[in-house]
């Protein structure tokens, strides 16, 4: 609970600062993420940015699909609770984008180049929540250093690589991955809870 708690203020003081206009440091943060030049690293930050929700899914739909077919019933409960982590993020982000509805960097600053299609509103970055909800999901379920490295690593290379393609402000990176891990930690929680119960 007191978790929950630290975890709501920081969310609170994220978007107190994204309303407020608390833009300078996140707008030079940002143009020294960004080059106005095409850059060799594009085509990966790109490749990255688009292996979100592939990989997103992939990874809780093939632990249920493989406890489904391996009889292994935490393996299947695994998959399902990163598939309800995932859910839950998506609501919240996609509520709060249109919610606060600002602008995309490279709409508010022309010197910021759009380097990757982006339709919706700015804050926060979805990409970046997804990632990191499954991230967190499957490093809570299995809190390996071989799962929780590269998890968190894939996580963060999509949230900078949203920064780098000029579709972000990195305080949009950051809520999204707050968000994220918020959503997978509850989820995991209220799924450890369940299951004690029983």
């Amino acid at each position: 609970m007191k978790d929950m708690r630290i975890s709501f203020v920081l969310v609170l003081i994220i978007l107190l600062n994204a309303r407020l206009g608390s833009q300078n440091p996140d707008i030079e943060l940002l143009r020294a993420i960004n080059s106005p030049e095409d850059l060799p690293s594009d085509g990966f930050f790109r490749f990255i940015s688009n292996s979100e929700p592939y990989i997103m899914f992939a990874v809780p739909l093939g632990m249920s699909t493989a406890g489904f077919i391996r009889h292994d019933y935490t393996l299947k409960r695994n998959g399902y609770t990163g598939l309800a982590a995932i859910a839950v993020c998506g609501g919240i982000t996609i509520v709060m984008k249109y919610a606060i509805n600002r602008d995309r960097p490279f709409i508010t600053y022309s010197d910021i180049k759009k380097k990757a299609r982006a339709k919706s509103p700015s804050f926060p970055s979805g990409h970046t929540s997804g990632a990191f909800a499954m991230a967190t999901s499957v490093s809570l379920a299995y809190p390996k250093w071989y799962i929780v490295v590269p998890s968190y690593a894939w996580a963060g290379t999509v949230g900078y690589s949203r920064m780098h393609l000029g579709v972000h402000y990195p305080s949009d990176v950051l809520a999204g991955a707050l968000i994220g891990s918020g959503c997978a930690y509850l989820t995991y929680k209220i799924n450890k809870k369940l299951l004690s119960k029983r």
